[in-house]
């Protein structure tokens, strides 16, 4: 079998070497990251280290000895520059190095404000790198304004961190509401109300004209006028998949970098997995951004690569944590038309989303039992009746009878 490089040492490319040598893969295999880092959890970044209650070295997947005993090259520190689809080479810190396959599992890439609505000023961070998060946590001091740009998931968590260490927080979010394209108006209506009991101010259906100030940023300006003071700020403002060295070589992109239904890019020697990579689901393509995706993709990646011959089918799941409250998702709420409220119960509640009398996914709020059930029904492709569902006299057990 031929070498094996893979490009990207987040939580797919970690998943996927670990896998080539737990399925008995005896080649080498070299993995290139561009952080000085080994591969790390990026979820706990806007939540447990940004408070400051995990240190680095927990958030690594794996520690550097794993690597080193499992044969496997952990080159950190240096970006890729340039692949050479003909030599079949890779070129990382100035040297080629050849492959006989790759994979190239580069991940996404937080999206900035433009230089023209003053996102290049000092003061103004995003969240997705460990050394993003190293920069802006000196500014979460009791006191401090921050105005977080975004009233998505990252932002929402960036958020309740700030809120839980006593700063001074607004949340502007140009779509109607909170959590727009995530999630139904019932989920971003029960996180509105956690966030302003907390003290957050939270700004809807108004876009950010511009931050304001001339080397530092002082403020937010508004499009209805309005200027917020700001210490300092946070964009969250989505992520992109990181495509840029797939493109330079010329292979094919769709909303990420497309693959087959085995992980198998347009060039038959090069795969992809996790954040970066599209690939087909339900006559169309899809591309999910989730921890879980990552590793599932990868790990299905590494057995097609060593010959499995199995498509890959997402069972998706997601998670927040925002102050005391756990929010877990099951399944892909996409084209829903009725959303189904089951509680609350105390501090717990669920809400299932239907499309027609198919159930797509369920949002459950400190409700783990809901989410567990709602998850199993969703992998066998049940769904039971609505009405069912939202009766507090229904035992949720029952549900998978």
């Amino acid at each position: 079998m031929p070498d094996i490089v893979v490009v990207g040492a987040g939580q797919a490319g970690a998943a996927l070497v670990a896998k080539l040598r737990a399925l008995k893969f005896e080649g080498s295999i070299t993995l290139l990251g561009e952080e000085p880092s080994p591969p790390y959890q990026r979820p706990p970044l806007s939540k447990a280290y940004l408070l400051g209650t995990m240190e680095e070295e927990r958030l690594w997947l794996r520690n550097r000895a794993f690597y080193a005993e499992a044969g496997i090259e952990l080159r950190l520190g240096a970006p890729v520059t340039a692949i050479d689809r003909t030599a079949r080479t890779v070129t990382v810190g100035g040297e080629r190095l050849p492959y006989g396959q790759m994979v190239l599992t580069t991940g996404s890439v937080a999206r900035r404000l433009p230089e023209a609505a003053g996102g290049g000023l000092d003061g103004v961070f995003t969240v997705r790198t460990l050394a993003d998060v190293d920069a802006m946590r000196p500014e979460f001091q009791p006191g401090r304004r921050l105005v977080v740009i975004g009233g998505g998931y990252v932002g929402l968590e960036a958020a309740a961190v700030a809120a839980k260490l006593g700063l001074d927080v607004t949340v502007v979010e140009m779509a109607p509401r909170i959590l727009q394209r995530v999630a139904a108006s019932e989920t971003a209506d029960w996180f509105r109300a956690l966030h302003t009991s907390r003290g957050v101010r939270i700004r809807e259906g108004v876009a950010l004209d511009r931050l304001i100030g001339e080397k530092r940023v002082t403020g937010a300006r508004l499009a209805d006028g309005t200027e917020l003071p700001a210490d300092f700020v946070i964009a969250g403002v989505g992520i992109r998949p990181a495509t840029e060295l797939a493109e330079a070589t010329g292979l094919a992109l769709d909303n990420g970098i497309a693959v087959d239904e085995m992980g198998r890019t347009s060039d038959p020697a090069i795969w992809s997995a996790g954040d970066c990579a599209s690939f087909p689901w339900k006559g169309g393509r899809l591309r999910l951004e989730s921890v879980q995706n990552a590793i599932d993709q990868a790990e299905a990646v590494a057995a097609n690569m060593l010959g499995a011959g199995r498509p890959y089918r997402p069972t998706p799941w997601f998670w927040s944590d925002q102050f005391d409250t756990k929010l877990q998702i099951a399944g892909l709420n996409l084209g829903y038309d009725r959303v189904v409220t089951r509680g609350p119960e105390g501090g717990s509640v669920s809400f299932w989303y239907y499309r027609g009398p198919e159930l797509l996914a369920v949002d459950a709020v400190n409700d783990p039992r809901a989410y567990m059930v709602g998850k199993r029904l969703i992998e066998a492709g049940r769904s039971p009746a609505p009405d069912t569902v939202a009766d507090p006299s229904t035992a949720l057990k029952s549900l998978l009878a």
